[in-house]
């Protein structure tokens, strides 16, 4: 931990951008991982047109040429798996992200879009990165974390959203030298800006949490001031993923710290916090809230507050699979020719331009 009187908690590395380990996650947020994959162009399969030989099909995440299959054998992506006490939400910024689940809900998003998944009580879920591009490469980049549910929620009934980029909020800045600043608001009131609400059963959906998930965009030497939030407890976590340098201080200068290349930091959120850019552009992800602050049990693709919860939950998912798996393969993607749409459990569809 840094001293009481620094301006930062705790700082801590968060690895080379080649790695895909996951970063320090703060309560009530409990995994974050940054993909970032230079895809070759698509085969008529959707898979890599490439040779596959010398991977781990099944199981590649060493990042050979740049990009991974992980649990893929044909497609990149992750076939069929379960989750139960926890939400994931999923930011697709680049490529785009085929789902499936035991819900019946399916979806294709990418291009800025999110996705926000309470597993609740347990979901079986899928999330294939089909390369639909046969004549040009296929980058990916995606956000996945995982934000706790508390005891009261762990079992709450699981929930399916969509956030499409052009409803996602974007505060655009210039600082006072002219250098432009762009935060992406997925969740959290940023100022007067408020983006769309998360799922009912959500931690984040209940206003004393002060759950944030922000990406920011700075310019070479840009300046930008970060809201201050409400409550004492809640923390704010930084994680400066791409420049050389982030300048963190106080609007009266009383307290700085700087931080290096690829490190995070932890922060009281309760005051304005200003940042400035190194001499590149520069990009933070910012995760914010207040800590749930319940025992955490996990194994695997579970989350509990209990072993003994943990164990029924095996136990659950041998006997009812979470209501099974309603599709042919255990990683479907959809048309080459779809574009960005979603089809929610009660049948709604909704289209976006491809």
């Amino acid at each position: 931990m840094e001293p009481r009187d620094s301006l930062t908690l705790k700082t801590f590395p968060i690895g080379p951008s080649t790695s895909v380990a996951p970063w320090p996650a703060i309560d009530p947020f409990l995994f974050c991982v940054h993909h970032a994959d230079a895809y070759p162009k698509g085969n008529d399969a959707m898979g890599p047109a490439a040779s596959l030989a010398g991977r781990h099909l099944g199981q590649d995440f060493e990042g050979r040429d740049g990009w991974r299959m992980y649990h893929g054998e044909e497609i990149p992506g992750f076939p069929q798996h379960p989750h139960r006490g926890f939400e994931t939400v999923t930011i697709a910024r680049k490529g785009f992200i085929d789902h499936s689940d035991s819900l019946g809900a399916a979806a294709r998003f990418g291009k800025g879009d999110a996705q926000w998944l309470t597993a609740g009580a347990g979901i079986v879920h899928s999330e294939m990165f089909p390369l639909l591009a046969k004549d040009a490469p296929n980058p990916a980049e995606l956000f996945q974390l995982w934000l706790n549910l508390p005891r009261a929620s762990k079992m709450a009934k699981p929930y399916f959203s969509m956030f499409w980029a052009d409803t996602i909020p974007r505060h655009t800045h210039l600082d006072a030298q002219g250098h432009s600043s762009e935060v992406t608001i997925v969740a959290g009131r940023f100022g007067e800006i408020v983006p769309p609400a998360p799922p009912p059963d959500s931690w984040a959906a209940r206003p004393e949490a002060n759950v944030a998930i922000w990406t920011v965009r700075m310019d070479a030497g840009a300046t930008l001031a970060l809201p201050a939030s409400e409550g004492e407890e809640t923390l704010r976590t930084l994680y400066l993923f791409r420049g050389p340098s982030l300048t963190l201080s106080e609007t009266d200068g009383a307290r700085t710290s700087a931080l290096p290349s690829r490190h995070g930091a932890v922060v009281m959120a309760d005051h304005t916090l200003v940042l400035e850019a190194g001499a590149e552009e520069t990009e933070v992800l910012v995760l914010q809230g207040r800590p749930i602050g319940e025992p955490v049990v996990a194994h695997g693709p579970f989350v509990m507050n209990t072993r003994e919860e943990i164990q029924r939950t095996f136990q659950d998912y041998q006997r009812t699979r979470f209501g099974g798996w309603p599709w042919k393969d255990d990683g479907p993607v959809h048309g080459r020719d779809e574009g960005r749409f979603a089809r929610h459990p009660d049948g709604r569809v909704e289209k976006r331009p491809a």
